[in-house]
């Protein structure tokens, strides 16, 4: 099962969306909002919000949320504006002013995810060792993920 979200008409150059798409690509859903919060690009808010709103759809369609990938990413060109800012001597230089169309397709896995922060597995513990004025100490935790 899969849900497919479109956004057209973006006022940002597909080039830059693009180097946030690839950071998202075929990871969890949740991974992939994690990572978005920290890079700092502009394209990331706009990729976050079309993230958002592609699990709500997910979850619309009762797709189960500790499956839920990224399957697809894709940003295309949309149409241009073309401005002209005035030269020196009669010239005038041509501005380029680009959109983007982006396209996230969320695929559902056959096994849930690995390590989600939600799932209300028991963490296993760790042996942790701790060194104090040349003694070896060993104590048990709780591993935190």
């Amino acid at each position: 099962m899969e849900t497919k979200v479109l956004i057209k008409y973006v006022r940002m150059a597909p080039r830059k969306v693009r180097l946030v798409l690839t950071a998202i690509k075929n990871k969890p859903a949740y991974m992939a909002l994690s990572h978005l919060r920290f890079l700092n690009k502009k394209g990331a808010r706009i990729v976050e919000k079309v993230l958002k709103s592609a699990i709500a759809s997910a979850k619309e369609k009762k797709m189960d949320e500790d499956r839920i990938f990224v399957k697809e990413v894709r940003a295309d060109g949309g149409p241009n504006f073309k401005r002209i800012m005035t030269r020196s001597m009669g010239r005038a230089d041509r501005i380029v002013k680009r959109t983007t169309h982006i396209s996230l397709v969320l695929g559902e896995l056959s096994r849930p995810v690995l390590n989600h922060p939600k799932s209300s597995a028991e963490k296993p513990e760790v042996k942790a060792k701790k060194i104090r004025a040349g003694k070896k100490e060993e104590k048990t935790l709780k591993a935190s993920a």
